[in-house]
């Protein structure tokens, strides 16, 4: 498993264990009906297209949560460029246990799977620059632990995970407190007098409000949102490098590459998790 600080044991496994709940409930009939109690099998889980396979680790504990009988033999690694007819693995065990759990294994994987794949495929458009892919919080919900662990697994960088761990002071916090200024000083008393340590970025609309947040300084990023390319180039003259900068808002691949050429350290694309479209994946007895 990665070395991210939100990837542990305890939140996978509440994870799916909510998941079995929804889906599970108080039993798949279909299987207890239909198959021979004690009854065995066996199944691989079919590739069917060319993308980055996400999920293989979490598939595995998904079928040892529920039933710690079943064996899984994982045949390839997270993140690894694949191809249709691969095999990303095989569960051997209980045929009722590998039909109950087949369906959430396959939902997790194949949006993870996709999200991966979209977020390799747009890192290679902007490989030439020093700009790095970032998520966002557009994420969906109860589900956004395994969506950003798929974008790393593609290649792109998490932001802030949640709300807690780091302040982003957008548009409508910087109207509701008056200012940028009273914002950034409010937020910054705020934070000293919770003992909290928190990166502070702020989100900046033109070129009068970049100038504001470099006269006001005592920040860590500053977001350049909706800008377009001229302003966006000027902008990163005018900060020549005393804080990273995050381009953000509404970017797309056919934006991506101006953007990043324009020379900010970072872009963030909320298409990443919610505008992909799930790799093709299937489980299959044999």
């Amino acid at each position: 498993m990665e070395n991210i600080a939100y990837l542990n044991p305890e939140k996978i496994y509440d994870f799916i264990q909510l998941a079995l709940i929804e889906d599970v409930g108080p039993g798949d009939h279909s299987s207890l009906g239909s198959i021979p109690k004690g009854k065995q099998g066996q199944a691989q889980l079919m590739i069917k297209q060319d993308g980055v396979i996400a999920g293989l680790q979490l598939a595995k504990m998904i079928f040892k949560q529920y039933d710690p009988s079943l064996e899984v033999e994982i045949l390839l690694n997270d993140g690894d460029k694949v191809t249709s007819g691969q095999i990303g693995l095989r569960v051997k065990g209980s045929a009722a246990s590998i039909l109950t759990t087949e369906r959430l294994v396959l939902n997790c994987m194949q949006r993870m799977s996709g999200i991966a794949t979209k977020t390799s495929q747009l890192n290679q458009l902007i490989a030439h620059t020093k700009a790095k892919l970032m998520d966002t919080r557009k994420t969906t919900p109860n589900f956004r632990l395994m969506e950003k662990w798929a974008v790393v697994l593609g290649g792109g960088m998490n932001h802030r995970f949640a709300l807690y761990d780091m302040v982003m002071l957008k548009d409508n916090h910087i109207d509701f407190a008056g200012s940028i200024r009273n914002a950034i000083i409010s937020t910054k008393n705020y934070l000293a007098s919770k003992n909290l340590d928190l990166k502070i970025e702020v989100e900046t609309r033109n070129l009068d409000e970049v100038k504001k947040v470099l006269e006001i300084g005592g920040i860590d990023y500053i977001m350049l949102d909706n800008m377009d390319y001229p302003t966006m180039r000027e902008a990163v003259r005018l900060v020549n490098g005393r804080f990273p900068l995050e381009a953000s808002g509404g970017i797309t691949e056919e934006t991506l590459k101006d953007v990043a050429e324009c020379g900010v350290d970072y872009i963030s694309v909320g298409a990443l998790t919610h505008q992909v479209k799930s790799m093709d994946i299937s489980l299959k007895a044999y």
